[in-house]
């Protein structure tokens, strides 16, 4: 099997050498041009018809928003983004994501990161996950419409059976709960999810998505903006609504404690589980303390396992269930795929219908 063909874009020489060298340390990746921006980045890919575009944000005569959406749009293929932190960075960032890039890399320091080598592996590791992604599956544009689902709107898709191994009285179980685990490809994901989900939702849902410190905050405001929900970002000792969406903030974890009859919100820099912090498994370990809610739990697109172990302390502790984004839509078929290795999944769904199995399973679990 060839090497992974990687076409470096960035505005800096100094930043398009230094990529460069990281990449081509490993022996799998080959490093086959450079641009200097957009415009130059885009008659690159007709010359060299790359594997994989590792694409600056920020660059002069065309800049990389303006060029992902041509690339998305004539030679669709893997994008990594390399963002800066600032507050512009994240929302061009997220944008990004929801333009169709692949994944991004934060520059540590800025736009010229002598530093970037402490993101080597990470960007290494990402350019051969683009690469092995199943990106002919990618999920289909999105609307910026309100559009909430309505119960009827339902398609059905077989469920795996599943006995729960304690038996659980559902009848006081006057409230329920959502929460979501995702990693790469998630804010398209959640995009195509909390659109979906009318404002009276009778739940509240709580949204664990892996991310750097300083990106939640944007995804967060751009989800709410099209979004019928409320859609924000965790603040530690708020008091939980129904009808509002809560992502955990980058580099933290969320934690949902019962205060009284009332749910509060528990942001913590806990030790990272699983190599996330965020990390779903957190999330619902928390949330399988709370006996006296149905819960819905939904596990979406990501690499490695996180959630899995999770879901088996929800499922043995409480009235749950459970759905997995379908291996046809997921930008990676990870998380997904081990949540389904439990046996413990009630529905296998495509990302465009998991809002209408969420309404679902709500109307009918209690």
């Amino acid at each position: 099997m060839g090497k992974i063909r990687v076409l470096v874009v960035d505005d800096s020489a100094f930043m398009r050498k230094l990529i460069t060298d990281f990449l081509v340390e490993h022996e799998s990746i080959e490093v086959v041009g450079t641009a200097r921006n957009g415009e130059d980045a885009l008659a690159k890919i007709e010359e060299i018809n790359p594997d994989v575009i590792t694409l600056d944000v920020e660059m002069p005569v065309l800049n990389g928003l303006e060029a992902l959406k041509v690339i998305m749009n004539k030679y669709p293929r893997p994008v990594i983004m390399l963002s800066s932190t600032t507050k512009e960075g994240a929302e061009n960032t997220i944008l990004s994501l929801q333009y169709g890039a692949f994944d991004f890399i934060t520059k540590p320091s800025g736009a010229i990161s002598l530093d970037l080598h402490k993101v080597k592996e990470e960007l290494k590791e990402k350019v051969i996950l683009a690469n092995s992604s199943r990106r002919n599956k990618t999920i289909s544009r999105f609307t910026e419409k309100k559009t909430p689902l309505t119960v009827n709107e339902y398609s059905k898709i077989d469920s795996i059976d599943y006995k729960s191994p304690t038996s659980f009285d559902k009848n006081h179980l006057k409230s329920s709960i959502v929460c979501i685990g995702t990693s790469t490809g998630g804010p398209r994901a959640l995009q195509h999810v909390l659109t979906k989900i009318p404002a009276n939702i009778d739940a509240p849902i709580f949204i664990v998505q892996h991310m750097p410190p300083g990106f939640t905050h944007s995804l967060a405001s751009r989800l709410n903006s099209i979004s019928s929900i409320e859609v924000k970002e965790a603040v530690n000792g708020e008091l939980v609504k129904k009808g509002t969406a809560y992502i955990a903030p980058g580099g933290s974890h969320l934690k949902i404690v019962k205060t009284g009859t009332s749910l509060t919100i528990k942001i913590d820099q806990s030790a990272i589980r699983n190599g996330h912090r965020p990390s779903v498994d957190v999330m619902f370990d928390s949330i399988s303390e709370l006996k006296d809610y149905c819960k819905v739990a939904v596990i979406m697109t990501g690499m490695g396992s996180d959630g899995s172990e999770g879901l088996k302390k929800l499922k043995s502790t409480g009235v749950v269930k459970a759905i997995s984004e379908s291996e046809q839509t997921s930008v990676v078929y990870g998380m997904p795929k081990a949540a389904v290795a439990t046996n413990l999944v009630d529905k296998v769904e495509n990302v465009e219908n998991i809002a209408a199995a969420i309404m679902n399973f709500l109307t009918n679990q209690r």
